[in-house]
């Protein structure tokens, strides 16, 4: 850490125009492990300059997310628009400085000055027309137009950073032009607000995807201008979809609360989005304390992750078969909630355990229990399949058999299996498989008896009449 900051501050800072996408999601991971790691300290920042399109809506679901993730932070949320007097402050020291200045060119002078570049084969930079310079002269301001503020850039020289994540960079000023801070509305540009934020807020290190790298230049520029401390900088890749696209809306679920909502838990949510560019060793299983203790930056890696549904249904998976149940059947009456079932917890949690090995998600284990609290509604072909005239005579021994017990237990229903096979001389899978359809809808369960044991005894009973 530089000798500038007397500890380590990181943030994230998401834009409220929609959900807290995966690929933020795993940038805040990261700097929340990195800050707690070294016993700093995590910040979240709403950059909410886009206004058109920033809502409260995406505020809070953004919110709700971190929290579901439990990415808590130290301060914040911190909102942007809420410190425009900060922003004019500081380009106010710009322009008295020498570093920033009024630029009067209206779109149909810019759109000019790139199509006579473009025919001369030059690359479309602004050639600094309005920039004061000793021994120009500039032409009056033009009635009528409101100026936008652009940082007055270095000429020449390199820009030069050790990455964090990709090692030294380096870039030519050549290759920048003189950026816009301030819009004509006064709202401050992404490239302008960050910095004053950063610098205001100690932020030492900024973790942030590799579509910012060409961001980096200007910022360091603008921070030089300031005479700011300069964080370090650690650009994380992309992440892919499972078609080696961008991970996109597009293409299926990146928003972090449809997962939520679609029954996974923020343990293995976590444990996944830690892996996709970073590893411990060969650790695929690990707890959030786990990683702040190992997370100090380093193996972090430059290329590209690939989202993989199979993987976080595998990890997730797992926590699902070791949370607490009683917590688990929380979550499992949530899901049903959704489905229009309304059940309590003690009617759930003594079955969550004989499915949950079978689960990827909270929502699959709904999936289980939906059989006990609705109609079978066996199809068709099942019925047509398994429910045949040569085990109906079966169907009625057991269901005989099962009326007539005291105790409805595993073991009772063990016994009255027993003698329904004896009696009919059918083997387990003949009976068991019709009785599956019947009574659960389905033709597979884990083993019957168990099963069986967590209905009510009238409606089993209900559901064989069936046949």
């Amino acid at each position: 850490m530089s000798s500038t900051f007397d500890k380590v501050r990181t943030r994230i800072a998401p834009s409220p125009t929609g959900f807290l996408h995966l690929g933020t999601a795993r940038t805040a991971l990261y700097s929340w492990a990195y800050a707690r790691h070294h016993g700093g300290e995590f910040v979240l920042r709403i950059e909410d300059t886009d206004v058109a399109r920033s809502t409260q809506d995406s505020v809070d679901q953004i919110i709700a997310a971190m929290n579901w993730l439990g990415l808590s932070y130290d301060e914040g949320p911190i909102y942007q628009m809420q410190r425009l007097h900060r922003y004019q402050a500081v380009v106010e020291q710009l322009i008295a400085e020498g570093t920033a200045y009024r630029c009067y060119a209206t779109p149909e002078d810019l759109e000019a000055m790139r199509e006579a570049q473009r025919a001369r084969g030059e690359k479309t930079l602004y050639d600094r027309r309005w920039r004061p310079e000793p021994g120009k002269t500039l032409p009056a301001p033009p009635e009528g137009v409101k100026p936008v503020i652009r940082f007055a850039n270095p000429v020449d020289g390199d820009v030069t950073w050790d990455d964090l994540v990709k090692g030294p960079i380096t870039i030519n000023n050549r290759e920048i032009d003189d950026l816009i801070i301030v819009r004509q509305d006064g709202v401050p540009t992404y490239n302008f607000a960050v910095v004053v934020d950063d610098w205001d807020m100690r932020i030492s290190h900024v973790f942030r995807g590799d579509e910012h790298v060409n961001n980096t230049p200007w910022q360091i520029n603008i921070f030089k201008a300031l005479e700011a401390p300069l964080p370090s900088f650690g650009h994380l890749p992309i992440i892919l979809g499972d078609d080696g696209l961008k991970l996109s809306k597009r293409r299926g679920a990146v928003s972090v609360m449809d997962y939520a909502a679609n029954g996974y838990l923020p343990e293995g949510m976590l444990n996944y989005l830690a892996r996709l560019g970073w590893s411990h060793g060969d650790d695929e299983l690990f707890s959030a304390e786990q990683m702040v203790s190992w997370f100090d930056g380093g193996h972090l890696s430059k290329s590209p992750a690939q989202w993989d549904p199979a993987k976080l249904d595998w990890v997730n998976g797992h926590y699902v078969k070791h949370i607490d149940e009683a917590r688990l059947a929380d979550l499992v009456v949530a899901q049903l909630a959704r489905r229009g079932i309304a059940v309590g917890v003690d009617e759930v949690q003594p079955k969550v355990g004989l499915f949950k090995d079978r689960c990827a998600t909270v929502a699959a284990l709904a999936d289980w229990l939906v059989m006990y609290f609705t109609p079978a509604n066996p199809s068709a072909d099942d019925l047509a399949a398994h429910v045949t005239d040569a085990v109906r005579p079966a169907l009625k021994v057991l269901a005989e058999r099962l009326a007539a017990l005291t105790d409805w237990n595993k073991a009772a229903m063990q016994q009255a299996l027993k003698e329904t096979l004896s009696i009919s001389g059918l083997k387990m899978p003949q009976l068991a498989v019709p009785v599956r359809v019947l009574v659960c809808g389905r033709a597979q369960t884990p083993p019957l008896d168990a099963v069986l044991e967590h209905f009510d005894k009238k409606k089993v009973l209900e559901r064989l009449q069936v046949a």
